[in-house]
């Protein structure tokens, strides 16, 4: 792994399973070291250098911080890209649940209470799927069989925004 990631920027462990917390705390006191406040007397070239940094903590920040970004960042680590052109091929039975879930959220579309209940599932869903991309990304590191799962974790988050912005 090069030094250069975004775990090594902000100075914590290279692992999916991170603390919210320590990750918040980390982002501040790197962001600290770069605010512009401390680069007030500074020369151009070094305020535009801090803002760089600010830009690349920013980045990392955003990206360590959402589960599906930082599955997907782990993997492309290692030499496994994740994108739309990836293999998109998911087990049957995860299809069956999309389907499923597709059709519920087409019945229940303008019912808030049953909006709920589906995002209650999908949420419960998205939990299993993170707890086994913790698995295989942290202890196996099988980023082959992670990448299936962070897929899977996507269109979960996809069907969630959606539910969401129903309910707003």
């Amino acid at each position: 792994m090069s030094m250069d990631t975004y775990f090594s920027l902000l100075n914590i462990a290279p692992i999916f399973a991170l603390d919210k917390d320590q990750l918040e705390k980390a982002w501040r006191e790197a962001s600290s070291r770069v605010h512009p406040d401390r680069f007030a007397m500074a020369s151009a070239a070094e305020k535009r250098i801090a803002m760089q940094w600010a830009s690349r903590i920013n980045q990392a920040y955003d990206v360590l911080k959402s589960p599906v970004k930082r599955a997907a960042y782990l993997c492309e680590l290692a030499g496994f890209a994740i994108n739309a052109e990836s293999n998109t091929s998911m087990d049957t039975a995860f299809l069956m649940k999309q389907m499923q879930w597709r059709e519920e959220l087409d019945q229940v579309r303008a019912d808030t209470e049953g909006l709920s209940r589906l995002l209650s599932t999908i949420s419960t869903e998205e939990k299993v799927l993170e707890q086994c991309i913790t698995e295989l990304l942290d202890n196996k590191k099988d980023y082959a069989k992670a990448s299936e799962k962070i897929r899977q974790l996507m269109f979960v988050t996809k069907v969630q925004q959606e539910i969401q912005s129903l309910l707003i």
